[in-house]
């Protein structure tokens, strides 16, 4: 009886890292779908790259209970913390680098000259970097006594989970234009540059909200409640395109917080 009882305790203790193991093969099949895009018609390519956008929004779910679960269950370690970086740098780091080169390459008709390619991929890199430096800064924090962020209901730059969003939406959104070949090939060196810019984001000391404990503060605020009831709403009415402005808007609050802090204590 008291090995069953050890035994279930085990099983419900590994909850939180199923979970994140969920979240890395999410990332890893996102990957492995962007890739047969080669080889393949502009529509079929479109809708390639909107399903990889969405395997890494479906990572974000697995990402956001898998915290959930260990505080609920008491399961947190040092080994759970480890092995959710891992995986935010398949999922938010790895796959959206990984879809930005790819869609570039496809947009622009497989006519990138070599320097113009090597740019587009160090641009990707400067995301890739970003993020990788970013889960390394969490890691460093949360194994460090006395180093953990005062601030609990904001992170210290763009988390990686934002930035991939970021990502996710700009591809959706690019992918069901229908701008003709000249504009298409446009675009496709904008979303480098674009995921360069998040990679700094990551980087930076800009304020951002904790979504993840914004959302579960609601009960306590009703101004939260009411904001969040009118964003699901527009997500509602108008869909995609409500969906790319609240992730963008969230993506520019950081430099504009910092801006509008930095003005307060000038004129204080």
């Amino acid at each position: 009886m008291k090995s069953h009882l050890a035994f279930s305790g085990r099983i419900v203790k590994s909850i939180p890292n199923m979970l994140t193991l969920c979240n890395s093969l999410c990332g890893f099949v996102a990957i492995l779908y962007t890739l047969r895009a080669y080889g393949q018609a502009p529509d079929r390519q479109a809708v390639i790259f909107t399903v990889s956008a969405y395997m890494i929004f479906s990572a974000m779910i697995f990402d956001a209970f898998d915290g959930l679960a260990a505080r609920l269950l008491h399961a947190g370690s040092m080994h759970g913390i480890q092995m959710d970086s891992l995986s935010d740098m398949v999922t938010f780091g790895v796959a959206p680098a990984v879809l930005v080169s790819v869609m570039t390459h496809a947009m622009s008709g497989h006519t990138l000259i070599p320097k113009l390619e090597i740019f587009v991929y160090a641009l990707a890199a400067v995301y890739l970097g970003g993020a990788a430096l970013r889960l390394a800064t969490y890691n460093v924090k949360a194994m460090t006594p006395g180093a953990e962020e005062e601030d609990h209901e904001h992170f210290s730059g763009l988390p990686s989970p934002g930035a991939a969003a970021a990502i996710c939406v700009a591809v959706i959104f690019v992918s069901e234009l229908n701008l003709g070949e000249a504009g298409m090939k446009g675009l496709a060196f904008g979303l480098p540059i674009y995921a360069a810019v998040l990679g700094l984001l990551m980087v930076s000391r800009f304020p951002y909200i904790h979504a993840g404990r914004w959302i579960f503060s609601m009960r306590k605020s009703f101004r939260k409640f009411l904001l969040f009831l009118v964003l699901v709403i527009c997500w509602g009415a108008f869909g995609k395109p409500a969906l790319f402005v609240i992730v963008t808007g969230y993506i520019f609050s950081g430099p504009v917080t910092a801006l509008v802090r930095f003005f307060r204590r000038r004129s204080a």
